[in-house]
């Protein structure tokens, strides 16, 4: 049974990467597209509840334009390893991270049930980085926070962070794919290929960490 606390947080790392492409301010980004994946969830979840996949296909649709998957793939790895890294082996681990999230976290975004997601004022955006922050009311009415942190990056807002309840999911996973090198022999390929299984558990060091911090 996953209890308040872990279901709110995977609804979070859901919606983190739910914005789709389009001109405009980071906040407009955020709080048109949130309202957009929102009605398209209500629309479609039994259909996406029978077959799962097709919700992350949804998904795919919808992130594969906005999120810096070079950028936030890099990052994870670190410049370690990512120099090392042929561009068959990047390509392969950007399609991985995107599949992991999609597979570990879309069922939990089908159980929300409309609690409330509110998207916070607008911040300064005169540059080219930024923050948006967002907060989801889980079933017991305690308050989670969220901070995205995007970049632009070819005049376009992209996805390169986010920030749950104080947990910082980067630093996590790049934490967890420099662990999962130690333990694969310094593979490459082998922790690539594996990375399915890391997000799992970074998953289970999210929900750690959130045991001890309480919802606001």
């Amino acid at each position: 049974m996953i209890s308040t606390l872990r279901r709110g947080l995977l609804v979070l790392l859901a919606a983190l990467p739910m914005m789709a492409n389009a001109a405009g301010s980071a906040h407009d980004l955020v709080q048109d597209t949130t309202n957009k994946m929102l009605a398209d969830l209500t629309a479609n979840k039994e259909q996406y509840k029978q077959d799962p996949t097709k919700f992350y296909d949804a998904l795919n649709t919808i992130v594969g334009p906005v999120v810096d998957a070079e950028g936030i793939s890099r990052s994870i790895m670190t410049v370690k390893y990512s120099r090392k890294a042929t561009p068959a082996q990047m390509q392969t681990f950007q399609e991985n991270f995107k599949k992991g999230l999609f597979q570990f976290y879309g069922n939990a975004l089908l159980e929300y049930n409309n609690q409330g997601i509110t998207v916070d004022p607008a911040k300064d955006e005169s540059g080219d980085r930024t923050s948006v922050g967002m907060t989801v009311k889980g079933t017991n009415g305690a308050i989670y926070p969220v901070q995205y942190t995007l970049e632009k990056i070819n005049g376009e807002w992209k996805l390169r962070n986010v920030i749950i309840n104080g947990i910082n999911i980067g630093k996590l996973f790049r934490d967890q794919f420099s662990d999962a090198m130690q333990r694969n022999g310094n593979n490459l390929d082998k922790t690539i290929n594996g990375w399915a299984g890391e997000v799992a558990k970074a998953k289970e060091e999210t929900d750690k960490q959130a045991a001890g911090k309480p919802a606001q």
